[in-house]
């Protein structure tokens, strides 16, 4: 099981860690009822941070089970969806690529 977190490409590198925790927890306490969250949370807590495209991010909203995220420090954008845990995802998400930072 594990939980995707998907961020825009366009968010600066330096708020990318906190708006993936703040994704983490919100998905976890919208769905912390779920049988799928309950498992995740007993288990590995698996989670894969991908980032997208304006398309990709747009396509991703069409999928079931996650939350949206804004940044108030970005005039309210939509910066990130975070997907509750689950055994299996849909094809497209094997295709999103891993975010890495830009400045090491």
């Amino acid at each position: 099981m594990k939980m995707y977190i998907i961020i825009m490409n366009n968010v600066p590198d330096k708020l990318v860690p906190v708006i993936a925790a703040h994704a983490s927890l919100a998905c976890y306490k919208k769905y912390e009822n779920s049988e799928d969250m309950k498992k995740w949370m007993n288990g590995i807590f698996r989670k894969v941070v991908c980032t997208a495209n304006t398309t990709e991010f747009e396509n991703l909203k069409n999928e079931n089970d996650f939350v949206l995220l804004t940044e108030s420090a970005l005039d309210n954008q939509e910066v990130a969806l975070a997907f509750s845990p689950r055994e299996e995802y849909p094809k497209k998400f094997k295709f999103l690529k891993m975010w890495t930072p830009q400045h090491i």
